[in-house]
């Protein structure tokens, strides 16, 4: 038998007439046919309704058998176990980072910004609208809709053109399933391959997942993975980008213009194109909730009468997408993703861990106070403006626990560097590379992979924790004379140097004379530390630095650092080697914890999508004995004026004033390096630490100069004023006597080998 093709006007009116034919077929009759045209081995009276080639039966039939099972040999072969076609895993959701409230929002990660919510929570108009978008008869069909199959054959049939689809929403879950968890290219190319074995597949599994999960479950999963545009998958981020609200909240003009958007979100796309598109697309959806009765007529026309209103919001990504108004966070984000990627819990290796927290769907409650980070950013900034090529910053720890609950720098924490003022390193100025300042995504209080900055003095601390450990009481007593020569090989003409050895000297002549751990760590005697160091054993200190916090973070310092090589670093008590404010706040809250070391600690509290809790506990061990703490916050008390319980400071300090600042105990240290190219000081209460440091990044050889010194005692203080006021004074323990006074209970004790003072001139 020969076909002639009609003309195309006779073709619409034909396939016009099947359309409405196949539309008064029931469902029991649509099943039917495979059987029928089988049994009688002719395509019966329902084949001129098609076109030439048999093309109307594959779509008539291919639905049907893929759904009946009728033992079609390619949908056996691509189908396999049953088990084995239903959708795994959840799709991709956003982790959301909360301040220690609970209820500040920081920042989300995420690769695709979805939040998968409960069905109950998105407004039923909302699910209505999307049912009359995308599938009308979704509760009367099981997950695939052969009518709607063979109408929107029939339809682009007339036009010539694919405008309808046939998907239902349950194939649209599968589909969008299959390509959210696939694990790689392939897999993902298979999920949306435009043919007919993944047609069959992907209509076998939406049968086979509507007999195993509800209707409602469907469709709570659909709302939560269909694609919005502007990187909002689901309905909980397209509220949020579009309208600023919760979808529970979406009124049916909303909802309409979402369930317009899926099928093409760019193209639809009110927030970025002519409204004209987005708004006849809506009024189409708002008519197919009429026609199925979901509206009324006036309350379509209602809707349609007036524009799409619209409240674009966003959802921040990343460190970088902090918002303005809080960017001083950016470098507190920083450093919580770092401390994320090194947590095991949330995978074997970094990018296992990344992709947990890109996908995973975490509420994670940080450490981040923004009380006190508020008052930790308006301080730096008071005291040295963003444009300076100066960095100032502060960090603020809890002792005890290691929770970080402020980090704060002159910096602006942004990406875009094309106008910052020019670098202060004549190398990188030349090589075109633009100063940190103002903007910067560098690290600059640590976390990350940054250098540091040299920390003078505040190294002490060390030594003086490596000498009460081998049973050196504070009473130790040392002439410290204004230049000392110590057994430790140099480089000739290096700093310090006097021929191969190392001979440091005091920063002033009122230093020199005997001193104590009490008042040589108050006055910052060097020449004290010197001998002090040479004593106890240069790597002796180092691993106590390193038990206490401190990392290597350039190639020079771990040689120098290395088991063997460290007993000849005699120069490490005067901090030539790099650290970063984070760590030194680690290290000095050890002490303030009676020698409990706990790492730095950016969150709280995580939880996964379920509600369930992740293990977090804090990173604690006991790096000192609590006596040995107690003895060095008792020194520590004589630098900031406080005095100390058990011995003399000896008249003065370096940081007097601090304590008048407190208005409570208070210990600390600071620290100036070699010509002033960094300031630093670190204080504590039994509380709270504070590092605060004040160098250029950019150049470590630019000097910040004597008047900048006194920018990080009083950024500390302040804050630690602050962030106490209203709260119990509490004490430090005093040292038991024996790690004071030694043994014998002398108030004064001197090293062997020590420099003797200088016998008095003879009368004349």
């Amino acid at each position: 038998m020969r076909w002639i093709m009609p003309d195309r006007n006779s073709a619409r009116d034909f396939s016009l007439k099947c359309r409405n034919l196949i539309e008064n077929l029931t469902y029991r009759e649509l099943v039917r046919i495979p059987a029928v045209l089988h049994a009688l081995g002719r395509l019966g009276p329902l084949l001129r309704c098609g076109l030439a080639g048999g093309v109307l039966v594959a779509a008539v039939t291919l639905p049907v058998v893929a759904t009946a099972g009728f033992g079609a040999k390619t949908g056996a072969e691509a189908i396999g176990k049953i088990d084995s076609l239903l959708p795994n895993g959840q799709p991709p959701q956003t982790s959301y980072v909360y301040a220690a409230d609970g209820k500040t929002l920081i920042t989300a990660f995420y690769d695709e910004a979805r939040k998968w919510v409960p069905l109950e929570q998105i407004s039923p108009a909302a699910q209505q609208a999307m049912i009359a978008a995308e599938d009308s008869r979704f509760f009367e069909h099981n997950g695939v809709d052969a009518k709607g199959v063979i109408r929107a054959f029939v339809a682009n049939q007339v036009t010539g053109e694919v405008h309808q689809g046939a998907s239902t929403l349950t194939m649209q879950y599968v589909r969008n399933m299959l390509l959210t968890t696939a694990e790689n290219p392939d897999d993902a190319r298979a999920a949306t391959e435009q043919t007919s074995s993944r047609k069959v597949r992907e209509m076998r599994m939406a049968v086979e997942l509507e007999k195993k999960v509800p209707k409602t479950k469907i469709l709570e999963g659909y709302l939560n993975i269909a694609y919005f545009g502007h990187r909002a998958y689901g309905m909980h981020a397209a509220a949020q980008v579009y309208f600023s609200k919760l979808p529970k909240d979406l009124t049916v003009a909303e909802g309409a213009m979402l369930a317009g958007l899926v099928q093409a979100p760019s193209t639809y796309d009110p927030a970025s194109t002519d409204k004209k598109t987005a708004t006849e697309r809506r009024d189409w959806v708002v008519d197919r909730m009429v026609q199925i009765k979901y509206l009324s007529p006036e309350a379509g026309a209602e809707i349609k009468s007036k524009p799409i209103a619209l409240n674009v919001g966003t959802i921040p990504n990343d460190c970088a997408g902090v918002s303005a108004e809080h960017n001083d966070w950016g470098f507190f984000c920083d450093f919580m993703h770092s401390w994320w990627l090194q947590q095991p819990q949330f995978g074997a290796t970094r990018a296992e861990r990344e992709n947990a927290l890109r996908r995973g769907g975490y509420t994670i409650i940080s450490t981040l106070d923004p009380g006190v980070q508020n008052m930790a950013n308006t301080s730096v900034r008071s005291k040295e403006d963003a444009s300076s090529s100066f960095a100032h910053g502060i960090v603020m720890m809890e002792p005890g626990t290691g929770k970080v609950r402020a980090m704060a720098v002159n910096r602006n924490y942004a990406l875009d560097q094309s106008a910052n003022g020019p670098n202060t390193n004549s190398a990188k100025r030349a090589a075109g590379i633009p100063g940190s300042y103002p903007n910067t995504v560098v690290p600059l209080l640590g976390g990350g992979d940054m250098s540091g900055y040299q920390a003078g003095s505040t190294f002490k601390m060390f030594t003086m924790l490596a000498a009460l450990e081998q049973q050196l009481p504070l009473s130790t007593t040392l002439y410290a004379p204004g230049k000392v020569t110590t057994k430790y090989i140099v480089e000739p003409g290096g700093p310090a140097s006097c021929g191969d050895k190392w001979c440091p000297s005091n920063a002033s002549a009122g230093m020199t004379g005997a001193q104590t751990m009490w008042s040589g760590f108050g006055k910052s005697v060097n020449t004290y530390f010197a001998q002090l160091i040479q004593s106890v054993g240069a790597e002796n200190v180092v691993r106590m630095a390193e038990r206490t916090g401190l990392r290597w973070h350039n190639d020079v310092d771990r040689e120098m650092a290395q088991p063997g090589r460290a007993d000849g670093w005699g120069a490490f008590t005067l901090g030539v080697a790099d650290t970063t404010p984070l760590e030194m706040a680690g290290a000095y809250a050890t002490v303030a914890a009676n020698g409990v070391y706990c790492a730095p600690m950016a969150v709280h509290s995580v939880k996964d999508p379920s509600g369930k809790p992740v293990n977090i506990t804090p990173q604690c061990n006991q790096a000192v004995r609590p006596d040995i703490a107690q003895a060095a916050a008792d020194a520590a008390r004589c630098v900031t004026g406080s005095g100390a319980a058990k011995g003399s400071c000896g008249g003065w300090s370096t940081a007097p004033a601090v304590a008048g600042i407190v208005g409570r105990p208070v210990a600390g240290k600071t620290g100036t390096t070699d010509n002033n190219r960094a300031a630093w000081f670190v204080g504590f209460t039994p509380e709270l630490c504070a590092a605060s440091f004040f160098a250029d990044p950019d150049n470590p050889f630019h000097s910040v100069g004597d008047w900048n010194s006194q920018k990080p005692i009083h950024a500390v203080a302040e804050l630690l004023r602050d962030t106490l006021q209203g709260q119990e004074v509490r004490q430090f323990n005093a040292p038991p006597d024996l790690i004071s006074y030694g043994p014998n209970g002398n108030r004064g004790g001197v090293l062997p080998g020590a420099p003797a003072k200088p016998a008095a001139p003879a009368r004349r």
